[in-house]
């Protein structure tokens, strides 16, 4: 079993994921902000169920959009659990409007939480898996760097950074011992809080100039649940109980992605054949190596 450090699991997937992952018997950091504030209800929720159910399951404060408190929290699992052995970069949220109307601050602050948010994470946790030369560092990511629907801009952009450095982040992870999983959810409308939490643009003078379009944006959630088909439970446990299976499997022998897509929109495919090419591009170069897991 396994030390987690999870980000974002206040809520969604990330609160899902902890849970499943502490009943299968690891150990588990389930990080947010405002354990004592914000989100005390759900730091309380996450006590009880730790106590009724004989859970190795702790609530950890973690701003992903400050360095000192990823250090402060990954320090603290480290003294508490003696080492980390996986980090779930699960963190996130969503911004819903025009682009134009995004203003170069709104973008900055969403790419930070969603992208940055993640780096900052890592180069927490990086330096205890490099001296272990093991580990595991699992990105929740999206398949809407592919699909890129309207009227989630700024979302788009922030989840193709995060994607990225997952990706760059890795070759030289391997070089360590350190495996790199992506797991890219596709659309999901129910279960989760990000169409219900999502902000919107701070100009407002140039959203009313885009106000015909208004009535697309309001069918936005309801066009996306529109993708699935008659009956499908779109639940978001699907991807919990995926992420859990990829961290139960033995050493180098994790996927490098995994889509869970109830909207059936090939995504799959599309980043199958991506990372050929991204692979044999490298390998061209003659970087072949990092591409490998060290022993």
């Amino acid at each position: 079993m396994s030390v987690v450090l999870i980000t974002g699991a206040s809520t969604g997937i990330g609160n899902l994921t902890a849970k499943k992952l502490a009943r299968d018997g690891h150990t588990v950091f389930a990080s947010m902000r405002g354990i004592d504030r914000r989100n005390v209800s759900i730091t309380r929720q996450f006590e009880e169920l730790a106590a009724a159910e004989n859970l190795d399951l702790h609530v950890i404060e973690l701003d992903v959009t400050s360095q000192d408190s990823a250090d402060a929290a990954v320090e603290a699992v480290v003294d508490q659990a003696g080492h980390l052995d996986v980090v779930v970069q699960n963190a996130g949220h969503l911004y819903v409007g025009y682009v134009e109307a995004f203003t170069d601050e709104d973008l900055t602050h969403l790419i930070d939480i969603n992208a940055v948010g993640a780096h900052r994470v890592n180069r927490a946790a990086l330096p205890y898996l490099r001296e272990q030369r093991s580990g595991t560092l699992l990105y929740v990511g999206s398949t809407i760097i592919v699909t890129t629907p309207p009227f989630l801009g700024p979302y788009v952009a922030s989840k193709a950074a995060f994607d990225a450095i997952a990706v760059v982040t890795s070759y030289e992870a391997a070089q360590f011992g350190i495996e790199t999983s992506i797991v890219m959810p596709g659309a999901i409308t129910q279960g989760t809080s990000h169409f219900p939490n999502a902000s919107r643009a701070s100009d407002t003078k140039v959203t009313e100039a885009y106000a015909f379009l208004d009535p697309l944006v309001a069918r936005n959630e309801e066009a996306t649940a529109s993708l699935m088909r008659p009956g499908v439970d779109q639940d978001p446990q699907v991807v919990a109980d995926e992420i859990a299976r990829i961290l139960g499997l033995p050493r180098g022998q994790k996927p490098f992605r995994s889509v869970v897509d109830f909207t059936e929109a090939g995504v799959d495919h599309v980043m199958a054949f991506s990372d050929l090419t991204r692979e044999a591009f490298v390998t061209r170069m003659g970087f072949g190596e990092t591409l490998q897991l060290k022993a």
